[in-house]
């Protein structure tokens, strides 16, 4: 009989040739590439509804008469949502397992952006804007450890990031399916549509969910071995079938059984894991300020500073051509962000979370300092200024600290407090995005671009520094070995 493992040991385990030579690789099972799937369908729909909004805005203003504080609410609560739902339920994913909060997240979803299609008053807008918000919040933490924690620890960080770039599909498909929408349907109610269109989809995701395995190590960490060994079998399901058994090291021992912990939200902060807290969450909050930042406001800067910003429109029409106008440079320079996580996709696990994260930050810094000289020059190096740092920016922090936060998120946290630790790293971050959709208009037209570009140089700068200081490297590392 062979010897005893740990979850993570049999999902790493490789079969072995005759003479005991290990094979190279072994490839996902037909259940781990459906969790992958099914993952990724939570930061596609996050992409899709935040850049949705963005082409929908100007038609909610229009219909609902928003003044420009009502136009920054309806900006900010999907951000907020997202905020309160990866902290308020990103924990539950540790208290109720990863499989249950993964199909309750999902739902949730569901059900606000139902009412979001008929939503009748700006009230009860903000309200299932922010509702969708905290069904995409809590996805944050449970999306990435459903998948950290049913995949191969070599193959981890490309997985994640892969499942990931699905944010940036989705903001491509919201702002596509948007235009679309407009195109066949040029009026005030299109908006409702193009929310709309993701229900059925959605609604899919929430059924096939519930037919995928729980995570293995949260339930051994709830002294639940037998739960763990079935879901386990299901997991490495193959042909041909390897390990022939599985019987979980501690599972024969009835004392084991008993010691499962409880993790704590003060277990954040204690000596033990305040490094990993500080790692998590405050780079995070950085990148948020300079990614929110630059992403949703590119085509207001790129106009308020080459000048060309189109005036107020007065009916559908014009709105729609004010939109379309808007967004031929964000298209452009945003394109970098796609090419940014490919990249990183390719190279986390080879190069390492905190290189890459450091590197970016540090090449954000280096981006926005471009943006900012363009206006101690003419032109036409005044344009190649703007629009370069913007995509130098955009390629740089998809390469390091906006998909590596959120890799690292996922990873520096024991298993017992795991989700607790991804989900308050998510909504300190998130606070950043809040505060950058409702002061950064105020500070553009205040203080003007060069004030915004230099104070970002330095917090990107602020963010490498922090990275290096408290740096927990976790590629290819064993999850199970993580706090230990």
């Amino acid at each position: 009989m062979a010897e005893p493992q740990s979850v993570q040991g049999y999902i790493d385990q490789t079969p072995s040739w005759p003479d005991g030579t290990p094979t190279p690789s072994v490839p996902m099972t037909q259940m781990q590439w459906r969790i992958w799937t099914l993952a990724t369908a939570g930061k596609f729909f996050e992409g899709l509804v935040v850049f949705m909004t963005g082409v929908a805005l100007p038609l909610i203003v229009e219909e609902f008469g928003l003044s420009p504080t009502g136009k920054g609410i309806v900006s900010a609560a999907t951000l907020a949502g997202i905020m309160l739902g990866a902290v308020a339920l990103g924990g539950l994913a540790d208290v109720y397992g990863r499989r249950r909060m993964f199909v309750i997240e999902m739902l949730v979803f569901v059900i606000f952006l139902a009412g979001l299609t008929v939503a009748p008053s700006f009230g009860w807008l903000v309200f299932f804007l922010f509702g969708v918000g905290v069904a995409l919040g809590c996805d944050y933490p449970t999306a990435h450890l459903v998948i950290s924690e049913s995949i191969p620890s070599r193959d981890r960080g490309k997985l994640v990031l892969a499942a990931f770039a699905f944010q940036a599909i989705g903001a491509l498909a919201g702002t596509v399916l948007g235009f679309a929408i407009l195109t066949f349907d040029a009026s005030l109610d299109a908006w409702r549509w193009m929310y709309g269109m993701a229900i059925v989809p959605a609604a899919f995701v929430v059924f096939a969910r519930l037919f995928v395995t729980d995570s293995g190590q949260w339930l051994v960490s709830r002294g639940r071995h037998a739960e763990a060994e079935r879901e386990l079998r299901r997991l490495l399901k193959r042909k041909p079938q390897y390990p022939k058994q599985v019987r979980l090291a501690g599972s024969d021992d009835p004392a084991h059984h008993s010691h499962h912990r409880h993790g704590r939200w003060s277990d954040l902060f204690n000596r033990k894991n305040r490094r990993a807290t500080i790692l998590a969450s405050v780079p995070w909050f950085l990148q948020d300020l300079g990614t929110y930042g630059i992403g949703i406001f590119t085509p207001t800067i790129l106009a308020h500073t080459i000048g060309h910003e189109v005036t107020n429109a007065h009916n559908v029409s014009a709105i729609i051509a004010r939109d379309l106008e808007g967004a031929k440079g964000a298209a452009l320079v945003d394109t970098l962000l796609i090419v940014g996580i490919l990249a990183a996709v390719l190279m986390s696990d080879k190069v390492g979370r905190i290189r890459l994260q450091v590197l970016g930050f540090l090449g954000c810094a280096a981006g926005l300092a471009m943006a900012a000289l363009q206006s101690h020059v003419d032109e036409p190096a005044r344009t190649m200024l703007l629009f370069g740092g913007f995509m130098l920016f955009n390629f740089m922090t998809n390469l390091g600290p906006n998909s590596q936060t959120y890799l690292l998120a996922g990873e520096v946290f024991p298993t017992h407090i795991r989700g607790k630790g991804a989900g308050f790293a998510a909504a300190f971050a998130k606070i950043g995005a809040v505060l950058t959709a409702f002061i950064f208009p105020v500070v553009l037209a205040d203080a003007g671009t060069d004030f915004l570009l230099t104070a970002l140089v330095f917090t990107s700068l602020l963010g490498a520094l922090i990275t290096w200081w408290f740096r927990i490297e976790t590629a290819g590392v064993n999850l199970e070995e993580i706090g230990r």
